[in-house]
């Protein structure tokens, strides 16, 4: 509906209308013809800018866009409303485009350049677009303006994710400026989009020229060859790899093995590959004492033997030798002392010469480098090395992360320092500073597998690289959008690098697919990340709008639990109203999986308090499935005038929480939702007991309600039988003449009040008799019927007559201890007799001084005047006040007695 058709919106002015007419009256006399296009000058567009803007400031912009929409339904080449549609939809980021695209293309079939490129650099007013920015380029190549080109095109190969000839071109351009820096960037960049193209003459040619210009950014290679393997083929991933080690092979022995490994886990049967990999070996290990013989013992030379199992023996027995050192489970770290033959001897700490064959050696034990922090510890001073690790961090990390295979978690580390050479006190303060050198030293990555595990770089990498790597350690969907952000936001990264390129990748790939969270959540992140200045170029990686996603949503609430990220739940709430015509019916919808004050107030705002009247009656009538909706209307609007507005009286009010506060109780008993179960529970409990809004109401209500409110409230299985009774003395006290009826007297007691100390007793019991007791007389049981003849057999009788006894007692203290409620001495109440009191009774009878301790049948003590508050005397007395006298039968005598003074009993 435009703003004209809007109920209620004043009559346009006249200057409005003015302007809408004349606009028709241009529609209605347009001309299309070759001759008058070739008339078209860019003043006259400019002309058309100036009706855009006097149409935003009269507010009659909307009905613009519908009468140029209308326009071109029969006239759809006309200039004027392609123009001026196209225009708004650019404005609003509308992402059909087809108008503004449609009248360009009809100006570049005409070859009206000026005009085209007016016309892209009015759509690049808005943002980036790939087909203004193409186009532009065309323009400026018809005008042999060649700088201008190249400047275009490294906009275009942004905003263009798949772009690789352009890139490739930009690199060829760059490298014979001999701008070396970028020349490699882009080059970089094609060789990503051909891979993602599966152009392997390409990649082979990149490659190629990267290995010439860059050949010492080694980790760069080995992690696009892993891409190359999943977009193209690992046979030609080892055509590449082997050009690769060519290059190595004299530079970095090191390298150069880990290169034919590689090759090696593509094709094990690469006669090539093994064959280079020996000479390495050779070359690597010439001064080893043990070379040929190794490599004979490995056959790592014969091909009938898996390669990387003769790989793998061969390095555990090049490892021994002479001056090395090795680790055994029982004497530690010894070193090699001689070798002879298949003889080795090795000088343990507390085992000096200790002889064993070689395959023994290669069996149980470790070998480890002269660096090895188990090394160190074993051959340094203890207090030197102390202090080393106390001021050297990155040394330390170093040293521990290599120690175990350039795989190290935080857990390793602390068993290494803590407590051997850092106390408890000193490994806390130290721990912190090395998280923080983990994650911003470039000379320390992530796992690839595990980002709680760190490796060491043998080359310091870029902070882009290092946060790229971190991103990738992540497994699941949230952790990434977490991931990402920490890149966009941090000074360090570049915007335009093919890491950022990758990940944002991830995302974009979700656009295409099923309307699911995460499709949600990539569209709201991409929107996002765009709003940064360095990244406004994504707009264009967007190619849905909102509408569109949120139109194919099955279950909001479900979409909406799932959106496990704050900023973006936000995000998807502000978009809804932006895009979505009935969004107060969303909001409401959506409100209780949400409870976010700012949700009721747009609603409010926006005139729409019966919406939000309706949506309190339904979560207080099913206030089971909206039990947390409820605590929060409850606590935050009740003085809103929709929430006075329902039919929900103050009575209804609580006796809901009452309800909420039985059924999560239930729902905790049966290990249900129990956090969330938890939090609801101890909301409402603090609402009802603590804030004492309860016993507020129950002061001022008649004695209907409060026998409706207190049966409710005994019927909570799992209260503290303790706040039954408060809540019980609270009702005497302000209403003396109330009675109590049936159930709603006993159901006071059925819990158990107990002290910590007799529940801990009886729980010792129980356990005595299960662990101890039982399995004593299962024994007596199996002995008596290895006697034989049961009918005999007085043994067998007494020991299951015992079985018998100790079920039944198992029995009772189960079930005693299930009903037990821990009494808390903080809360004894000394207004009223009650369990934890000590009472001062005048006997009126004998005139004596009379003092009894109100506790519960596990630690009644008559003899010591310690009654149980559920025997006769202690009902008797129980919610007596100080001056209060009453009656007692003892023996068929009536004995009257005051009560003196109520005082907290020592428990």
């Amino acid at each position: 509906m435009s703003n004209t058709e809007t109920a209620g919106t004043p009559a346009l002015s006249e200057q409005a209308q003015a302007l809408l007419k004349s606009l028709q009256e241009m529609l209605n006399e347009e001309k299309w013809t070759r001759a008058a296009l070739n008339n078209y000058s860019t003043s006259q567009f400019k002309e058309l800018d100036v009706i855009l803007k006097n149409a935003r400031e009269e507010k009659v912009i909307d009905d613009l866009k519908k009468n140029c929409d209308e326009h071109l339904t029969h006239t759809r080449n006309s200039i004027i409303a392609l123009y001026l549609s196209g225009m708004v939809a650019l404005s609003r980021q509308i992402i059909d485009d087809s108008a503004i695209i449609n009248l360009v293309s009809i100006f570049l079939d005409n070859h009206k350049w000026s005009i085209v490129k007016y016309l892209c650099e009015r759509i690049l007013d808005y943002g980036e677009s790939k087909f203004a920015l193409r186009t532009l380029a065309d323009c400026h190549k018809n005008d042999n303006e060649e700088e201008l080109v190249f400047s275009v095109w490294e906009r275009l190969v942004k905003v263009d994710f798949e772009e690789a000839d352009i890139a490739k071109a930009l690199a060829e351009h760059y490298e014979k400026l001999g701008k070396k820096e970028i020349t490699i960037d882009y080059y970089k960049k094609a060789l990503h989009r051909y891979i993602n193209k599966a152009h392997f003459a390409n990649v082979r040619d990149i490659w190629d020229k990267l290995i010439a210009i860059n050949f010492e950014d080694i980790d760069f290679f080995l992690h696009i060859q892993k891409k190359i393997a999943k977009g193209i083929s690992d046979d030609k991933t080892v055509i590449l790899l082997n050009e690769l080690y060519a290059k190595y092979k004299d530079i970095d022995i090191d390298i150069a093995v880990n290169i034919l490994k590689i090759v090696l886990d593509y094709d094990e049967r690469d006669v090539h590959g093994r064959r280079e990999i020996i000479e390495c070996f050779r070359k690597k290990y010439a001064d080893h004492s043990q070379l040929e013989e190794y490599i004979r013992i490995s056959n790592l030379s014969q091909n009938y033997r898996d390669v990387h199992k003769a790989i793998s023996d061969f390095e555990k027995h090049i490892a021994f030798d002479k001056g090395n050192f090795v680790y055994h489970r029982t004497w530690g770290v010894g070193r090699i002392a001689s070798i002879h033959g298949d003889e080795i001897s090795i000088d343990f700490a507390k085992k000096r010469g200790h002889s064993m064959s070689l395959k023994m050696a290669v069996d149980a034990l470790q070998t480890l480098s002269k660096n090895h922090i188990w090394v160190l510890k074993a051959t340094k001073k203890k207090e030197e090395l102390r202090e080393k690790v106390k001021n050297d961090y990155v040394w330390t990390l170093k040293i521990i992360i290599k120690s175990f295979a350039n795989n190290c978690d935080m857990k390793r580390i602390k068993a290494e320092l803590s407590p051997s050479l850092l106390s408890a006190g000193e490994w806390s303060t130290w721990s912190g500073k090395a998280r923080d050198i983990l994650k911003t030293n470039p000379e320390f990555g992530v796992s690839s597998d595990n980002n709680e595990v760190y490796i060491v770089r043998d080359r310091p990498i870029s902070v882009s690289e290092k946060l790229y790597n971190e991103f990738n350690a992540q497994r699941h969907f949230f952790d990434r959008v977490s991931a990402i952000r920490d890149y966009a936001n941090n000074k360090n990264t570049d915007p335009d690098s093919e890491y950022f390129t990758e990940m944002i990748s991830y995302f974009t790939a979700f656009l295409r697919g099923a309307n699911t969270e995460q499709s949600v959540a990539s569209y709201l992140l991409i929107n996002e990340l765009s709003s940064n200045k360095s990244y406004a170029y994504l707009k264009s990686a967007i190619t849905v709008d909102f509408a569109e996603i949120f139109a194919g949503i099955s279950s909001l609430p479900a979409l909406f639990k799932n959106l496990k990220d704050s900023k973006l739940r936000e995000e998807f709430f502000i978009n809804i109203k932006l895009f979505i015509t009935e969004w107060p019916d969303i909001y409401v919808k959506l409100f209780p999986y949400t409870l976010i004050s700012s949700i009721t107030k747009d609603i409010e705002n926006a005139g729409y308090e019966d919406k939000l009247t309706v949506m309190c009656n339904d979560c207080f009538d099913h206030f089971r499935e909206n039990r947390e909706a409820v605590v929060w209307l409850y606590k935050n609007s009740r003085d809103t005038s929709w929430f006075k507005n329902t039919n929900i009286n103050y009575e209804k009010q609580l006796i809901t929480l009452i309800h909420i506060l039985d059924i999560t109780y239930r729902d905790i008993e049966n290990h249900k939702d129990t956090p969330e179960n938890r939090k609801i529970n101890k909301q409402v409990y603090n609402i009802l007991f603590k804030n004492g809004d309860l016993t507020a109401f129950i002061d001022n209500a008649d004695e209907d309600t409060i026998i409706r409110i207190f049966t409710f409230i005994n019927d909570i299985r799992d209260l503290d039988p303790q706040d039954k009774l408060n809540l019980r003395s609270r009702i005497i006290d302000k209403h003396p003449e109330f009675k109590f009826f049936g159930d709603a007297e006993k159901k006071v007691t059925r819990g158990l009040m107990v002290t910590l100390v007799m529940y801990e007793e009886k729980q010792r019991q129980l356990s005595l008799i299960i662990s101890e007791e039982i399995p004593a007389n299962s024994k007596e049981i199996e002995y008596a019927l290895s006697l034989g003849d049961l009918r005999e057999n007085a043994e067998y009788k007494a020991a299951k007559e015992k079985q018998e006894q100790l079920n039944s007692q198992i029995a009772k203290l189960k079930e005693d201890i299930e009903r037990a409620q821990i009494f808390d001495p903080q809360s004894v109440n000394t207004a009223r007799v009650s369990f934890g009191t000590k009472v001062a009774l005048r006997n009126n009878t004998s005139g004596q001084r009379e003092e009894f301790t109100i506790l519960g049948p596990w630690e009644s003590d008559p003899n010591n005047n310690i009654i149980s508050y559920l025997s006769p005397f202690g009902s008797a007395i129980i919610n007596k006040t100080a001056g209060q006298e009453f009656e007692f039968v003892i023996n068929n005598e009536k004995v009257s007695y005051m009560v003196e003074d109520i005082t907290p009993a020592k428990i």
